[in-house]
């Protein structure tokens, strides 16, 4: 049962800083463990499998969250549920701070992967607490701060490892979290539940967990799949199955995980086309251009370190924390379709020039900060299209959806990558040819530039 929305209370400015500095936080330790994930297989003498499963150990889990905290947010408040998850996060820090082998690492990152649920409760709270009319922009603001903060992670990560340990890159962003959190609680007001049917659809919750977990197998096993051909066909069984059962059980619960009937409004299901569509051209370019800078190939590359990669992507930290309030301020002037449409332009314009021109490093800065800003302006307008297309009580729900599918787009683009690089790799060496990085960097901009179709027919029959 939906309850009528409260009037939005008038929280200021210090309200929206506090819930924008806790998702800096937690975008921060969500990301450090991509850019040092060489460094954590020499130290815990890990191998490059072990390696893959530490490194989409969180998004899995993350995945998986997403759901529960958008419902639990929706029906208990968004703020008590924000509070619980964060001393999960914070716990799952303390863990991997301290983790003296990969096993506990692995626990560690599990209980991390619960701040991904996070962010649709943050989405709940700046609609509840502010005005229509500001909600979008306090929205893109504390997206900015999230993306703006995975890049700070990447950045400094690297460094913290090799000048301190690999253990304070995570304790560091922890204790940031826990300090973030008690801000959160002191300031913020409590806001009402909108939902009272407070049942967890765990059958429901069971079947997406089989639908991550499966898709996520596929994507690690691709590799092995032109070898044995039998693993295809079971990856591809078992996601069927569990994609047919979740719409079934979903159907038929009294109080579904998620309303399927949300699937229908078509700003709803092209916003989930279009988030996974260009999360795969962005994570593409995440993956790539880190390696085209450490690469010293034949007559490319930069042999960079990490210092001077960090370096290198700082305009990008720059543009992307700037992208959520940008995205926020452009989404409620001009319509998500006309940002949308601009800032895929933007990434495939940026995909396309790094794919051909990449002899100087200031090309790939350049184009990694245009792809930063468009990226985060594009899924800012999603976010909003999406929390804006739903009545107050399914708010957290459909955002969280679309995190789901942010993981499952992130994880494809990476995966691609490293297949095509892997693919690209001559016999005898270990360093991939130029043209793979051409031909990854193609896909991306044909992927990103074939989602305009889907903006194209946003606005028709829809109301902006």
């Amino acid at each position: 049962m939906t309850a009528p929305p409260a009037p939005p209370l008038r929280v200021g400015k210090s309200a929206v800083g506090v819930v924008s500095i806790l998702a800096g936080a937690i975008g921060t330790l969500e990301s450090v463990v991509s850019p040092t994930l060489p460094l954590l297989q020499r130290e815990l003498s890990i191998s490059p499998a072990q390696g893959a499963l530490l490194s989409i150990a969180m998004l899995v889990t993350g995945a998986l969250t997403a759901p529960i905290a958008g419902v639990l947010g929706d029906r208990h408040g968004g703020k008590r549920v924000m509070i619980w998850l964060m001393v999960v996060v914070s716990a799952g820090g303390l863990v991997s701070s301290l983790a003296p082998n990969l096993p506990v690492l692995l626990f560690g990152q599990a209980l991390e992967g619960a701040m991904v649920g996070a962010m649709p409760l943050s989405f709940i709270l700046m609609r509840k607490l502010l005005p229509a009319e500001e909600s979008p922009v306090a929205i893109g603001v504390v997206s900015g701060f999230f993306v703006g903060g995975g890049m700070l992670g990447t950045l400094i990560a690297g460094p913290i490892a090799e000048g301190l340990s690999w253990h304070w890159m995570f304790a560091i962003p922890t204790l940031a979290v826990v300090v973030a959190t008690v801000f959160v609680h002191r300031v913020l007001p409590d806001d009402q539940p909108t939902r009272s049917d407070a049942r967890i659809d765990w059958p429901g919750v069971a079947l997406l967990s089989g639908i991550v977990l499966t898709f996520m197998f596929g994507l690690a096993t691709a590799p092995d799949m032109g070898a044995q051909p039998l693993l295809l066909v079971v990856a591809v069984v078992l996601l069927a199955a569990f994609v047919t059962g979740w719409i079934a059980v979903e159907r038929r619960a009294a109080s579904p995980m998620f309303d399927l009937r949300l699937l229908a409004r078509p700003a709803i299901w092209r916003s989930y086309v279009l988030t996974f569509a260009i999360c795969v051209g962005a994570a593409l370019s995440i993956y790539l251009v880190p390696q085209l800078f450490a690469v010293s190939g034949d007559g490319y590359g930069f042999g960079a370190s990490s210092t001077d990669i960090g370096r290198y992507l700082l305009p990008a930290a720059a543009m992307a924390a700037i992208s959520g309030p940008l995205g926020g301020l452009g989404t409620r002037r001009f319509g998500s379709t006309a940002v949308l449409a601009v800032g895929i332009g933007v990434m495939t314009a940026g995909l396309i020039g790094m794919a051909f021109i990449h002899t100087e490093v200031w090309h790939l800065v350049v184009g990694k900060a245009l792809l930063s800003l468009a990226n985060g302006v594009c899924i800012t307008a999603l976010v909003i299209k999406t929390a804006t297309s739903v009545d107050h009580g399914s708010t957290g729900t459909a955002t969280s959806l679309v995190l789901v599918i942010r993981v499952l787009g992130f994880a494809t683009g990476a995966q691609i990558g490293g297949a095509v690089l892997t693919a690209g790799t001559p016999a005898g060496s270990d360093v991939p040819a130029e043209s793979a990085y051409v031909a990854a960097f193609v896909i991306a901009s044909v992927v990103t530039a074939l989602s305009l179709f889907v903006v194209r027919s946003m606005s028709k029959g829809v109301k902006e």
